[in-house]
């Protein structure tokens, strides 16, 4: 068992990191979210969603309100995972400009 493939299986793939990271920043509700991910469509946003979750690291929480309102908030197991996102963020930076 290789740890880097068993991260990636677990963090990985087109999505993952930038709704970890747009939670991180503040962006916590669906809409917020899907408008904030170019090209990601509904479906895809709740899988990803349910996997972080299912993983630990994101927590799901709904308030009894009407219409009903939806929060996601990043778990310490999550923010143990920033380390890496934050790298690949500096890399993109650099890369980028």
């Amino acid at each position: 068992a290789c740890p880097v493939t068993f991260t990636m299986s677990k963090i990985g793939g087109k999505w993952k990191p930038i709704i970890l990271f747009l939670i991180d920043k503040g962006a916590n509700r669906f809409g917020l979210m899907q408008r904030g991910i170019e090209g990601i469509s509904k479906q895809m946003l709740t899988r990803q969603l349910r996997e972080l979750e299912e993983d630990g690291f994101l927590e799901r929480t709904i308030f009894a309100e009407i219409p009903p309102r939806v929060e996601y908030a990043i778990t310490p197991k999550g923010k143990s995972i920033f380390p890496i996102i934050g790298d690949m963020r500096e890399w993109g930076e650099a890369e980028m400009g």
